[in-house]
């Protein structure tokens, strides 16, 4: 059986890694053109591509899938299944029909719930104790192909987007072995999905990131942990250390759930440093159209978060002790969020 692997991120790794161990006929690799970065702007191998290269596969690398030309090529190499994991584009009618036993897709998410670009942040974000693989048929659909195979994953309290990205790629392989076994004569046995119950994890932008205050405190920890990779979760405070009085952005790294009873009120957002130098943010009860109750206007009370680690515009990451003492931080000054986000 002749095997076409299409695959980009690091995510993608492990599921290529254990095709080449299992010694399945891996006809060639396909991974997104290099692309520049770091400060000098290098161009750099995808995490795929060094892995094929490593093993001497075959590589791949067309600007657009859809290209008819780079289609040429793909017919002309006669797969019997194509292998899609994380590749990062989607793929056109002319793809998807070349092989006679279809696209096989590695998806991080028990689908329908999650259809989407994220759905290993957005499970995060939404605070889910449970997410998965499933192995699908890829359609002309975002995500919405029949499925193969899934499994289950239990979700850590400690897990934020990279170690649960981690966790399900090395999860991945086994199945994606199991469902390439059940080929005969035709794509594996596979089911529709129950569309009535799809949910979808869009690609994160920047504004994703950035923390409302009359949230709970659980809700933006989750928030923290899922977009822990990329954009991060960020907010805005005036700091003693610059008079002019600009607002700073601060991306929050780490923070912990605490509980802790305000001696005043206060609004949402409002800082107080304990005598143990620890930086506690009062937060709200959550909003109502997300968790069905109403948000704490007045911060009294109950749980709150208190920021372990953070990172100040254009500076390295460091302790809250440092914060405080580098910025002037004093009890009563206020986190806020920005009516237009960053670009």
């Amino acid at each position: 059986m002749k095997i076409l692997f299409m695959g980009t991120s690091e995510f993608a790794v492990p599921s290529l890694e254990k095709l080449i161990a299992e010694e399945f006929e891996l006809i060639g690799v396909v991974t997104q053109p290099d692309r520049p970065s770091g400060r000098g702007k290098r161009l750099n191998p995808t995490p795929v591509k060094v892995v094929a290269a490593m093993h001497n596969l075959p590589i791949y690398q067309p600007e657009r899938a859809r290209h008819r030309d780079f289609v040429r090529v793909l017919r002309a190499l006669q797969p019997d299944v194509i292998v899609v994991v994380a590749f990062g584009q989607i793929l056109p009618k002319s793809v998807l029909a070349l092989p006679p036993y279809g696209c096989l897709n590695v998806h991080p998410s028990r689908l329908p719930k999650y259809r989407g670009a994220a759905p290993i942040q957005w499970a995060l974000v939404n605070g889910e104790t449970e997410t998965g693989v499933t192995i699908m048929l890829l359609d002309e659909g975002e995500d919405t192909g029949d499925i193969i195979l899934q499994r289950s994953l239990s979700i850590d309290a400690l897990d934020d987007a990279a170690t649960l990205s981690v966790r399900l790629a090395n999860l991945a392989p086994s199945l994606l072995v199991q469902a390439l076994a059940r080929i005969s004569d035709g794509p594996p046995p596979h089911q529709p999905q129950d569309h009535a119950r799809a949910t979808h994890a869009p690609r994160l932008t920047k504004a994703v990131g950035q923390i409302d205050w009359n949230q709970s405190a659980d809700q933006i920890r989750n928030l923290v942990r899922g977009v822990s990779i990329w954009p991060g979760a960020y907010t805005w405070v005036k700091t003693g250390k610059d008079p002019t009085g600009d607002d700073l952005r601060l991306k929050i790294t780490a923070c912990t759930v605490v509980d802790y009873l305000n001696s005043a009120e206060s609004p949402n957002g409002t800082i107080e440093i304990t005598s143990d130098k620890e930086l506690v943010v009062f937060t709200g009860k959550g909003i109502p159209d997300k968790i069905g109750v109403q948000s704490n206007p007045d911060g009294l009370g109950g749980k709150h978060l208190r920021l372990d680690h953070v990172q100040p515009a254009n500076k390295k990451k460091m302790d809250a002790r440092a914060f405080i003492n580098g910025y002037r931080l004093k009890t009563g000054d206020r986190l806020f969020r920005r009516e237009t986000s960053i670009d």
